[in-house]
Formats: structure tokens, sequence, C-alpha cells
């Protein structure tokens, strides 16, 4: 079984200010983790991933998202956000046990919208 969790239905922060959109996971292997960002009237674009190695992950557009293993986390992050960034945010996770027939499960419930 493998299922992603994303706490927060919204997240608002003023332009400038760090903003983290909160993932967790559940797999019984182990996990390929994915963030993956979808601007208004926009199709859905990749972010970044993690599947093994250094826990700190950069992406493109100054995100970036640790894996924690012990808190079975994968929180999204960026130091400084901008007005552009208001987007809807999913997390998703594939879990190795599962082999070429397991594919991502995700949810959208983060909308992030910085405040000008």
């Amino acid at each position: 079984a493998q299922s992603v969790a994303q706490p927060e239905d919204r997240v608002t922060v003023a332009e400038g200010n760090p903003l983290t959109v909160k993932c967790t996971y559940s797999v019984s292997g182990t996990p390929y983790l994915f963030w993956y960002v979808q601007y208004p009237n926009q199709g859905l674009q990749f972010l970044l991933k993690y599947i093994t190695g250094d826990n700190l992950v950069k992406g493109s557009c100054g995100f970036e998202a640790e894996f924690n293993k012990s808190q079975t986390s994968f929180h999204l992050k960026k130091p400084s956000a901008l007005v552009s960034d208001s987007a809807s945010y999913f997390c998703a996770v594939r879990d190795t046990v599962m082999g070429a027939a397991g594919g991502a499960e995700h949810k959208l419930l983060s909308l992030v919208q910085p405040i000008s």
C-alpha cells in the first residue's frame, strides 16, 4: 500500500517569506518521492524527486525538499516565496515493492497564494 497526505488544504504566505508545503507518505517498501506543480491554466510540471542519496533535494525555481525517513515526510520548501509561486502542488509517492505496476499516488490539497 502506498499513499501520501498533505495536511493543509491551503497555504498562504506573504511574498518574501519562507514557504513550506507539507507532505507525509506511507509505503511498504523503499519510497520514491516526487513533487509536481500546476500553475493556473497550465499542465502539471515536474519539480523534483527523491530516489536515493542526499536527503536534501534541490529542484527548479528555488524549491527544495527534504526526505525524512523517521518522520515519513517530504516537505517542499522555498526560502523566499514569490507571487508567481501561486499554484497547486502535488506530492506523489511510488512504492518500489509495487514494481512497474505501481503508479504514484497523489492528492491535490495544498494551494500556495502569497500575498503581494
